[in-house]
C-alpha cells in the first residue's frame, strides 16, 4: 500500500493522489483484491476532486475524476455500451443531500417533481441485452464506455430471465450481487479447500461473474437486481417508477424495497428507515440511490462530465472503528474447527458496542501480520461477529499467537491437514461438536434414526443426558418421554428407530463417525475394498490408498481420526451395542446399469435420491457426486442446479425419472 499523502504543492499533491487512486482502482476493479475500504477510497477521490476544483488548470482528461471505473479485465472480449454507464455523485450526510435537492429545484425552475429512492446494492454493475424475446448479451460496466462480455457467465444466474415477453430489442442495467448466506457458504467452502477468503460479498460477486469458466459462476449463488431499462441507449418509459414496475412484470428481479417520494423529507425518512434495517437485510447495501422520477425532467437536468445531475447516491457512514487487540482466544465450532477470536478494547461501531472480532484462521492472522497489543481497524457488516480489516499500528509490547496442539474444550488432538486453512479437533465426542456429531450420525442418509432431530438433540446434550454419540443407544422410552414436547408413543417410536439402526450396513456406521472427507460414497468404497471397520481403523496410509478414489489426503484424515484415543473408545462402545462392523453386501457386477456411472440432481417426482441410488446400484450401476467427462448419465429432477448446466456443456445424456426407470428395467436380449 502507498504511504499517506504528505504536505506538498497542489500539483505534487494532485499527482500523488491520482497515483494512489489508480493503484487502488487497479487492486479493486482489475485484481478483485482491495487494500482499503470504500470510505477510505471515497476520501481519496473527494480530496482529489476538491483540489481540482480549487485548481481547474491542473485537471487533466486522464484524471480518475474524469472517468467512471476500472479498465476491463484481460481474458474477456470487450464490448461497447449502448450509452455510457456513468457513476453517481455521492452525498455523505443530510446537508449534502439537501444541497442536491436545492440544485434540482433551481435547475427545474420550481416545477413539481418526485424522487424514486432505491437501496444501493453493493455488487457489480452489468448491462444485459435482449432481442426477439431472449437474452442475448451481458456486459460489465468496465470503464463506463467499454466493458467485458460475460454473457455465458451471466446466463448461469438464476434470477436472469432467459426469455421475456417483449420481442423488440431492449437493454436492462442492474447489479450482480451475492447475498450474505451464499457469501458465508462460499467462504466456508474456500476455508475447507485451503483457498483464500473473499473480503466481502461484493468482491465475491465480482470474482464469481468474472471467472473464465462459467461452471464456476454457476456453482455460486448470484443474483441480478435490475433498475434501468433502455431502448437504443435511451430510457424506455416516461418515468423511472413505471420502468421498475414494467421490469418486474417482465420477470426481472427488481428490489421491492423502494419508494416514490414527494420531497426530500420522504427521501430522508426512507434513508433513516433502511439504515436501521441494514443489518437485517439478506444482502449488503452501502446507501440509497435517489433519482428524479420523470425522464423528461432527467433530460432537462442533464449531466456533468462524469455523472447525471438528476441522481445522487447517499452513502451510509462507514461501520468501522479503531481499537486495540487485548487478547486472542479460540472457539470450537460444531464441525470441530478452531476459530481464533480477537478480544478488543470495547468500541462503538455503528451504534453497537463491539468487544470481539473474528480472525477466521491462522492464515488470516498471518496475512494481517496481527499480534496481541496491536491497534486494528474493525468492521461491522452482516456478520454476527465483526471482523478485523487490517492492522493500523503495531503495539509497543506485542505478543504472537500460536495455535495449540490440543483442543481447549476437550483436550483432544488438534489437526491441520496439509493445504487446509482450519485446524480441527478430531474427537467426535468433543462437547463443542457433540450436537452436530449426533445429528449427523442420526441423519437419514447415515443411521436413519427418524425423530432424532434438532429439538431433541438440543435437550439431550444441554441436560447432560447424552455426552457421546454412543449414549443414544442407552436411551430408554421413559427418558425420551420425560423431555419437553415428547409423548410416550413418540418416545417409543424413537427407541424403536434407534434399535433398528443397529442392523444397517457397516458403511453407514463408518460414514456416521464423521471422519473428515469420508462421506457416504467414500465409506462404501472403503468397505468394499477392505471389508471390515476394524481393518479400516488399523490400516496404514498405503493400505487405505489401495481403495479406489482414496488419495493421501483422505488416508491421512482417517489415520488421524483413529489415532485419537477418544475415537477408539467410541468405536468399542458402538461395537458393544451390536452395530455392524463387517461388510457383506457387494455391488452387483452385472445388470442393465453395469458399467455406467450416474449423477443425481434435483427432486424426482416419486423417488428420493437414496431410493434412486439404491435402484441404480441394485442394477449394477455406480452413483457419484459430481459430473465429469466420465459420467454416463445425469438423472435430473425439479430445481436441478449447476450439475445440469455442466452435463449439458459436456454433452452428458440427461434422464428424467421415467427415463431412469426405463433404463433400469430393460433386459438383455
Amino acid at each position: 500500500m502507498h504511504p499517506p499523502i504528505s504536505p506538498a504543492s497542489p500539483s505534487a499533491r494532485i499527482d500523488e493522489l491520482r497515483e494512489q487512486i489508480r493503484y487502488h482502482e487497479h487492486r479493486y476493479y482489475v485484481l478483485d483484491d482491495p487494500e482499503i475500504t470504500d470510505a477510505e477510497y471515497d476520501a481519496l477521490v473527494r480530496a482529489l476532486q476538491k483540489l481540482e476544483d480549487e485548481h481547474p488548470e491542473l485537471r487533466t482528461p486522464d484524471s480518475p475524476t474524469q472517468r467512471v471505473g476500472g479498465k476491463p479485465r484481460e481474458g474477456f472480449q470487450k464490448s461497447a455500451h449502448s450509452s455510457a454507464m456513468l457513476s453517481l455523485d455521492n452525498a455523505l450526510d443530510e446537508a449534502e443531500l439537501r444541497a442536491f435537492d436545492n440544485r434540482v429545484r433551481e435547475l427545474l425552475n420550481g416545477a413539481a417533481f418526485q424522487y424514486v429512492a432505491e437501496l444501493k446494492m453493493d455488487g457489480l454493475s452489468m448491462a444485459a441485452r435482449f432481442a426477439d424475446g431472449t437474452f442475448r448479451q451481458a456486459i460489465t460496466r468496465g470503464d463506463g464506455e467499454i466493458g467485458e462480455d460475460v454473457t455465458e457467465n451471466a446466463r448461469t444466474i438464476r434470477s436472469m430471465p432467459l426469455t421475456v415477453k417483449r420481442q423488440e430489442a431492449f437493454e436492462v442495467r442492474g447489479e450482480v450481487v451475492m447475498n450474505r448466506r451464499s457469501f458465508d457458504k462460499l467462504n466456508a467452502a474456500r476455508d475447507e479447500s485451503g483457498q483464500s477468503r473473499f473480503a466481502n460479498p461484493r468482491n465475491a460477486a465480482a470474482g464469481s461473474l468474472r471467472v473464465l469458466e462459467p461452471a464456476i459462476t454457476a456453482s455460486r449463488t448470484l443474483d441480478y437486481y435490475v433498475y434501468f431499462v433502455l431502448e437504443d441507449g435511451r430510457p424506455a418509459f416516461p418515468s423511472h417508477w413505471e420502468s421498475l414496475d414494467w421490469l418486474a412484470g417482465q420477470g426481472f428481479k427488481v428490489n421491492a424495497k423502494r419508494k416514490l417520494c414527494a420531497n426530500v423529507e420522504e427521501v430522508l425518512e426512507f434513508i433513516r428507515h433502511y439504515e436501521g434495517e441494514r443489518e437485517t437485510l439478506p444482502y449488503d447495501i452501502d446507501g440509497v440511490v435517489i433519482k428524479i422520477d420523470s425522464i423528461e425532467q432527467q433530460i432537462a437536468l442533464g449531466y456533468t462530465a462524469k455523472a447525471p445531475r438528476w441522481a445522487i447516491a447517499f452513502k451510509y457512514a462507514a461501520r468501522q472503528a479503531e481499537t486495540e487487540v487485548e487478547g486472542i482466544s479460540l472457539q470450537v465450532g460444531r464441525t470441530g474447527a478452531l476459530t481464533p477470536v480477537a478480544y478488543l478494547r470495547p468500541v462503538e461501531v455503528g451504534g453497537v458496542t463491539v468487544s470481539r472480532a473474528t480472525l477466521h484462521n491462522e492464515d488470516e492472522i498471518e496475512r494481517l501480520e496481527l499480534q496481541i497489543g496491536d491497534t486494528v481497524v474493525i468492521e461491522r457488516s452482516g456478520d454476527v461477529i465483526p471482523k478485523v480489516v487490517r492492522v493500523k499500528m503495531q503495539g509497543s509490547t506485542r505478543q504472537r499467537f500460536s495455535m495449540p496442539t490440543t483442543c481447549p474444550v476437550c483436550g483432544g488432538h488438534v489437526v491441520r491437514e496439509e493445504g487446509e486453512a482450519a485446524s480441527r479437533c478430531i474427537n467426535a465426542n468433543c462437547p463443542a461438536r457433540l450436537r452436530e456429531s449426533i445429528l449427523h450420525f442420526a441423519s437419514r442418509s447415515v443411521m436413519n434414526i427418524d425423530g432424532v432431530g434438532d429439538a431433541l438433540v438440543e435437550q439431550l446434550v444441554s441436560r447432560g443426558i447424552v455426552k457421546s454419540v454412543a449414549d443414544i443407544y442407552d436411551l430408554t422410552a421413559d427418558i425420551v418421554a420425560s423431555l419437553d414436547r415428547m409423548g410416550q408413543k413418540s418416545a417409543e417410536n424413537i427407541i424403536r428407530n434407534i434399535e433398528r439402526s443397529k442392523t444397517l450396513p457397516m458403511p453407514r456406521v463408518l460414514s456416521g463417525l464423521q471422519i473428515r472427507f469420508v462421506g457416504e460414497r467414500t465409506a462404501e468404497l472403503l468397505a468394499e475394498q477392505l471389508g471390515s471397520l476394524d481393518i479400516i481403523a488399523d490400516a496404514t496410509a498405503a493400505e487405505l490408498q489401495t481403495c479406489p478414489e482414496i488419495g493421501p489426503k483422505v488416508a491421512e484424515s482417517i489415520l488421524a481420526f483413529f489415532s485419537e484415543a477418544e475415537n477408539r473408545k467410541l468405536l468399542e462402545r458402538l461395537r458393544g451395542y451390536g452395530l455392524q462392523f463387517e461388510h457383506t453386501v457387494k455391488r452387483k457386477k452385472s445388470g442393465p446399469a453395469a458399467g455406467f456411472t450416474f449423477v443425481l440432481t434435483g427432486t424426482l417426482p416419486t423417488m428420493t435420491r437414496d431410493e434412486a441410488k439404491a435402484q441404480i446400484e441394485a442394477a449394477g450401476g455406480k452413483v457419484v457426486g459430481s459430473v465429469s467427462s466420465k459420467t454416463s448419465y445425469l438423472v435430473a429432477g425439479e430445481e436441478a442446479g449447476s450439475k445440469l448446466d455442466k452435463a449439458r456443456t459436456l454433452n452428458i445424456p440427461i434422464l428424467d425419472e421415467a427415463g431412469l426407470i426405463q433404463l433400469l428395467v430393460r433386459t438383455e436380449e
